[in-house]
């Protein structure tokens, strides 16, 4: 459990170096941030995420899941989406809702798909983690917690991106639940 943690620390505190670096990049850009009255509440829920999920595992001494490889493939399968994510947008990438008026929309990368596909990688990253040491407390209430967040979040964002891009326009063309065969957007 030590080596999970240092992992998911070190990952966490390296892409708040990278947001910083480029909320000021977007910044620049004459970015708009938005929703920075629930920023606060989603950082404390993944520090609290971590520390929940540290205390009830020793403290109730959990043990590893005995499907634990099974888990642990589907964690890794996270991080590599995650990777991909960060990697698709590039410097428009942030933990922040900072959107640059007028810019071209991302869909490459997992964004062919999803409209919001860290959302549903932090989600899984939410039951999983917890799973893989029987913390099922620390699985379902920041489960619930979650989509709280999210609800608020995604909205906020959806709103950012219709008002400041091409947002709108863009998704009357096509779905982004689904992957489009035809001519490459």
């Amino acid at each position: 459990m030590k080596l999970l943690m240092i992992v998911l620390i070190m990952q966490r505190l390296t892409e708040l170096v990278i947001a910083r670096r480029n909320e000021k990049w977007m910044k620049k850009q004459g970015g708009i941030e938005v929703g920075q009255a629930h920023y606060p509440y989603l950082v404390m829920l993944h520090v609290l995420f971590i520390l929940s999920f540290t205390v009830e595992v020793v403290v109730l001494q959990r043990s590893i899941h005995p499907s634990w490889p099974f888990i642990l493939v589907l964690f890794l399968l996270t991080q590599i989406g995650r990777g991909w994510v960060i990697y698709s947008l590039g410097r428009y990438w942030n933990t922040k809702i900072i959107v640059v008026p007028d810019v071209k929309l991302v869909k490459k990368g997992p964004y062919r798909f999803l409209k919001h596909p860290n959302y549903v990688i932090v989600a899984v990253e939410f039951i999983i983690i917890p799973l893989l040491y029987e913390a099922y407390i620390t699985s379902v209430v920041f489960t619930l917690l979650n989509i709280w967040i999210l609800s608020v979040r995604i909205p906020t964002e959806e709103r950012a991106l219709q008002n400041l891009t091409e947002y709108g326009r863009e998704f009357t063309k096509h779905n982004r639940f689904l992957p489009s065969f035809s001519k490459k957007v």
